[in-house]
C-alpha cells in the first residue's frame, strides 16, 4: 500500500531513517553519552488539503496506519483543510524522547543492553577504551566477547611496545596466535586510542609490534647442476637475508610464483630459478648482486601479475617479463579464468607493451575480469619460448 501513497511518510519510512542512525552507531553513542540530540523530531509528510479533497479514502487509510503510534514514539499532529474541506487532524511528526525510545521503536533493545554491558566491561579493562567504544559501538557489539579479548591484547601491546618475543609466546588468557591474526584490525584500532603517538609501519604484523618473526625464506633451484653447492643439491631453501647476501655466480635468474612451473623449469647453463615472491619479494628486493645478472619474471597474466612486476622493477629496473604478453594470452583462450579483485593501481615501471596489456586487462578489452594463470600455459608452448626469452 505504501508504494501507492503519493509521497506521504509511512511508519516504515521513519523506521528506515532511524535504522540509518543505528547503523551509523549514532543511537548507541547517544544512549551511552547523550549529546542533546533527543528529543528527536522526525517530520512526517502528510496529505495536503487538496489531496484530502480528491483522495480522501486513501488519506484516511494512511492516517490509520499511524494509529496507534508505533512503540517508542509519540506523534505531533497538524490541522489540515480547516478553510476548505473542514479541519482534519493528521500526524505531522514522530517524536522520540530519548535514544532508548528510538532503539525500542526499532526493536533493538536487547542489542542495546548487550552493548551497554560490553561498553562497561571494556571500560573497566582500561578507561581509555571508552573513547574507542563510543567511536566504534557497532564493532564492539559485533565482536562481543572477542572485543574484550582484543582489548586485553591492545592493553598489553600498549604497555610492551617492544616485547622481543615471538607472537606465539604471548601469554594472555584466551589469546592464541590465530586469535591475534584474525583480529589484527580490531586490536590495532584499540591500540591507536591507547597509544595515539605510536606509529605502526610495515606489512609484517609481528615485526610491526616489536615481536620477533620467523625470517622470510627463499627457495631456489640450480638449473645448472654444475653450480650446485653440493653435488645433487639442486633445490635449496635459505633465508631471504642469506639470498640477498650470497651473490651466486649465475648469469640469469628466473622467478616464478607457481611451484610446478618452478620444479619443471629445464636445465639451463648458469641459471637459477627462484620460487615465490609475490608482493613480498623477500630477498629479491634486497639482493644487490641481482643488478649484475639477467632477471626474468614469469607471473600470471592479470592485473596483479603486472602490479608485482612493477614493484619488482622499482627495485631492479632491468627485470624482463616473460610469457606475459598478448600472444601468450590469445594462444590460451581455453584456459582463461576470472580475476575477482583486479588492481586499480597506477603503475609507472612497465614497458609500453606491458602497460598496454595492463590497461586492456583493467578495461576488459578481451573479457571483463580476465586472468590467465601461469600454471595453465601449455608446457610445449613454454619450452619453445624460454630460450628466446633469455637470449
Amino acid at each position: 500500500m505504501a508504494a501507492d501513497l503519493p509521497g506521504w511518510t509511512s511508519p516504515a519510512d521513519v523506521r528506515a531513517a532511524s535504522l540509518r542512525s543505528w547503523t551509523s552507531g549514532e543511537l548507541l553513542r547517544e544512549l551511552d553519552a547523550p549529546t542533546g540530540l533527543h528529543p528527536r523530531r522526525r517530520a512526517i509528510r502528510h496529505p495536503s488539503a487538496s489531496q484530502l479533497r480528491t483522495d480522501y479514502a486513501r488519506a484516511t487509510a494512511w492516517a490509520a496506519s499511524w494509529n496507534p503510534p508505533p512503540r517508542g514514539c509519540s506523534l505531533e499532529h497538524v490541522t489540515v483543510g480547516a478553510n476548505t474541506i473542514g479541519a482534519n487532524r493528521l500526524p505531522g511528526a514522530a517524536v522520540f524522547d530519548s535514544a532508548g525510545d528510538e532503539i525500542a521503536f526499532l526493536g533493538l533493545g536487547r542489542e542495546a543492553a548487550r552493548h551497554a554491558e560490553l561498553s562497561r566491561r571494556v571500560t573497566e579493562l582500561d578507561p581509555g577504551l571508552r573513547t574507542w567504544a563510543l567511536r566504534r559501538p557497532l564493532e564492539l557489539l559485533k565482536h562481543g566477547g572477542d572485543a574484550l579479548t582484543a582489548a586485553r591484547v591492545a592493553i598489553w601491546l600498549a604497555a610492551n611496545p617492544s616485547p622481543g618475543i615471538y607472537l606465539r609466546q604471548l601469554s594472555l588468557p584466551g589469546v592464541h596466535t590465530k586469535f591475534v591474526e584474525s583480529h589484527r584490525r580490531l586490536i590495532d584500532d584499540m591500540l591507536a586510542v591507547l597509544s595515539p603517538e605510536r606509529v605502526l609501519a610495515g606489512k609484517n604484523y609481528a615485526r610491526r609490534h616489536g615481536f620477533q618473526a620467523a625470517p622470510d625464506r627463499v627457495r631456489v633451484r640450480f638449473l645448472d647442476p654444475a653450480q650446485a653447492p653440493v653435488p645433487g643439491m639442486l633445490d635449496v631453501e635459505m633465508t631471504a637475508a642469506a639470498f640477498a647476501a650470497v651473490a651466486l655466480d649465475v648469469e640469469r635468474v628466473i622467478t616464478t610464483e607457481n611451484l610446478v612451473n618452478f620444479l619443471a623449469l629445464p636445465e639451463a647453463p648458469r641459471t637459477l630459478a627462484v620460487f615465490g615472491g609475490g608482493y613480498g619479494f623477500a630477498g629479491i628486493r634486497e639482493g644487490v648482486w641481482l643488478r649484475d645478472v639477467e632477471v626474468l619474471y614469469w607471473g600470471d597474466i592479470d592485473t596483479h601479475g603486472f602490479h608485482i612486476l612493477d614493484q619488482l622493477r622499482a627495485h631492479h629496473p632491468h627485470v624482463r617479463s616473460i610469457l606475459m604478453d598478448e600472444e601468450t594470452l590469445l594462444a590460451h583462450r581455453d584456459f582463461w579464468g576470472r580475476e575477482d579483485s583486479p588492481s586499480r593501481a597506477a603503475l609507472t615501471h612497465l614497458t609500453p607493451a606491458e602497460a598496454a596489456m595492463y590497461a586492456d586487462l583493467q578495461s576488459g578489452t578481451h573479457r571483463p575480469l580476465l586472468r590467465l594463470e601461469q600454471e595453465l600455459l601449455r608446457w610445449d608452448y613454454v619450452l619453445e619460448r624460454l630460450p628466446r626469452a633469455g637470449a
